[in-house]
């Protein structure tokens, strides 16, 4: 081959690896895109994510990462539940006789007001309200008649009770009011996903069971 027909050559064996090159890296990028995708698809699952930012505000057992419909009703029904325990207990320290029941009744007030805290904490850092609104089941004050929840015909009566009437009146609507949280916390349980969450839902469960195992000893002897 002449000198002129090897040179005319060289153009075209430089244009074929250049367009190789840029097809090998294509399909490269094309892979590694591909992955990236694969990470990042939605399965069609009930559990989310937190957000990094809300993750890092809430803290280490507060709640972040991993969580589903029912920890956030979880939270949401056990805020208003713990609140109005805590609301029955403040009564007492004026208007219980026994001892017992003064005592289990700051025991209550000393447990609950803090979770109520950290699941405040829980909803801000999933993004969620505090309140699911008028139709959240077990909430209905007026009632009472779910969740173990006093209707405010209770609560009045409660209030306006005193000496050994206030004591048989609290066992006993605290027994049904304890009962009802233990419920919601079972339900958290079996359906819950966040680690945090199932973790005080358990404790729930297990001081409350033995508050009510209490307060029957109590009314047994009024």
């Amino acid at each position: 081959m002449s000198s002129i027909k090897r040179a005319a050559h060289r153009p075209l064996r430089r244009r074929l690896a250049v367009a190789g090159a840029i097809t090998a890296g294509a399909l490269l990028l094309a892979a590694c895109g591909g992955d990236g995708d694969m990470a990042g698809m939605d399965h069609g699952g009930e559990s989310r994510e937190s957000s990094p930012t809300a993750s890092g505000k809430a803290g280490a057992g507060r709640g972040p990462g991993a969580f589903n419909d029912a920890d956030v009703a979880f939270a949401q029904g056990m805020i208003p539940h713990h609140q109005q325990a805590v609301e029955m207990s403040a009564l007492a320290e004026g208007r219980a006789s026994g001892a017992e029941i003064k005592a289990l009744a700051g025991e209550i007030e000393k447990a609950q007001d803090p979770e109520i805290t950290t699941m405040r904490t829980w909803l801000r850092a999933w993004g969620e309200p505090e309140s699911a609104g008028e139709d959240m089941p077990g909430m209905d004050h007026g009632s009472g008649d779910t969740a173990g929840m006093m209707s405010d015909q209770d609560m009045r009566e409660l209030t306006a009770a005193k000496g050994a009437d206030f004591d048989k009146k609290f066992a006993r609507l605290m027994i049904e009011h304890h009962n009802g949280a233990i419920a919601m916390a079972r339900d958290e349980r079996r359906n819950g996903d966040n680690a945090a969450a199932r973790k005080l839902a358990a404790d729930v469960i297990e001081a409350q069971t033995a508050e009510v195992e209490q307060l029957n000893a109590i009314l047994d002897q009024l």
